[in-house]
């Protein structure tokens, strides 16, 4: 069974921060490199950063499966469009369909919000996530080469699946 919650305390931020802190080594390393997982970490991906963010307007949740905290979303309206900023799950979680459930659910918020799509951006070289996602009715619309700071870039291809 897959439960969200509404992640709203330093509390919750610092353990999201500890398990993204083990999904981002395991699964971008190979990707992007250690020394740019690091900048990432710090920037993006530290409770500080999520918390920070978070007083910004983004929503995260925290994925629970049977209990356990496994994962976490976080998403940002904007327009009529809802921005998927970061969906992540423990690697032992996968294949459990808990990915199926926490898209579903973000489609539910974007009914909510009002939106017409979701839109994403997934490193281009990512290619079992870009599957997932196309599987899941995403395409991709487009290329983001975003400069990062420190000399790291992001390579990404835009994705949107329509609301209807």
């Amino acid at each position: 069974m897959t439960n969200f919650s509404i992640a709203t305390t330093k509390t919750q931020f610092a353990d999201i921060a500890e398990l993204a802190d083990i999904i981002w080594r395991e699964h971008y390393i190979p990707i992007i490199g250690l020394e740019q997982v690091d900048y990432m970490m710090k920037n993006y991906q530290s409770a500080e950063a999520m918390y920070a963010q978070f007083i910004d307007g983004y929503h995260y949740f925290m994925i629970y499966y049977n209990d356990q905290f496994v994962g976490y979303i976080s998403i940002k309206k904007e327009a009529k469009s809802l921005f998927l900023s970061k969906i992540y799950i423990s690697k032992e979680y996968r294949g459990k369909k808990i990915g199926t459930s926490a898209m579903n659910f973000i489609e539910e918020k974007a009914i909510e919000m009002n939106c017409k799509s979701i839109m994403l951006g997934v490193n281009r070289f990512n290619v079992n996530t870009i599957a997932a996602y196309k599987a899941m009715g995403f395409k991709i619309i487009g290329e983001m080469i975003t400069d990062i700071g420190n000399g790291f870039i992001m390579d990404d291809y835009k994705m949107e699946k329509l609301i209807f």
